[in-house]
């Protein structure tokens, strides 16, 4: 998980990461999709810094 994750979804990572390999799902990647859905979530959240494009402008 990246740097400035709160605890819950520190929480989340793992229990995710847990399920994937308990059910066999993306043998090999449960790191990498348990990640990519934590971090689609606090992007949703807006629990993350703002992106700029390279455009400049700011990404919603």
């Amino acid at each position: 998980m990246p740097k400035g994750a709160s605890p819950k979804r520190e929480r989340e990572y793992k229990e995710l990461k847990q399920e994937f390999k308990e059910e066999h799902r993306y043998p090999g990647r449960e790191e990498e999709v348990a990640a990519r859905i934590v971090n689609k979530q606090r992007r949703e959240h807006g629990e993350t810094k703002a992106q700029k494009s390279r455009s400049g402008r700011k990404v919603h």
